[in-house]
């Protein structure tokens, strides 16, 4: 009979739940990517840590986040998210609908400053 598996073991931890995210920087531009907590995601993004993205202008706003049933689902919504114009995008943001997508507009904090500056 096989031994039980350690209480920490992934054989026994509850499946997480993936999320793909857009965060606007200072600039206008959108990040997309995926987290299990898209809300700390924001915040070490706001803080500086975790994508050179917002290395020239930093994180804004959390614009729009999506449940994923999982991380592979989520990796696959990722990539077709960053395969989308700006335009695209845009409208996915603006026409959110259904109880998995989430308007994020209001969970900004407040920016910090770039990491580098202009020549």
């Amino acid at each position: 009979m096989p031994a039980d598996p350690p209480e920490n073991s992934p054989a026994t931890a509850a499946p997480r739940t993936w999320w793909v995210y857009m965060v606007r920087a200072e600039n206008g531009h959108l990040y997309t990517g995926i987290s299990t907590d898209p809300l700390r995601r924001f915040a070490q993004h706001q803080r500086g840590k975790g994508a050179r993205f917002f290395n020239r202008s930093p994180a804004q706003s959390l614009e729009w986040s999506e449940r994923c049933s999982d991380h592979s689902d989520a990796l696959r919504r990722e990539l077709s998210i960053k395969a989308m114009s700006k335009v695209a995008k845009e409208r996915l943001i603006s026409q959110f609908n259904g109880p998995s997508s989430t308007p994020a507009s209001g969970w900004a904090v407040s920016p910090a400053p770039a990491k580098l500056t202009p020549p």
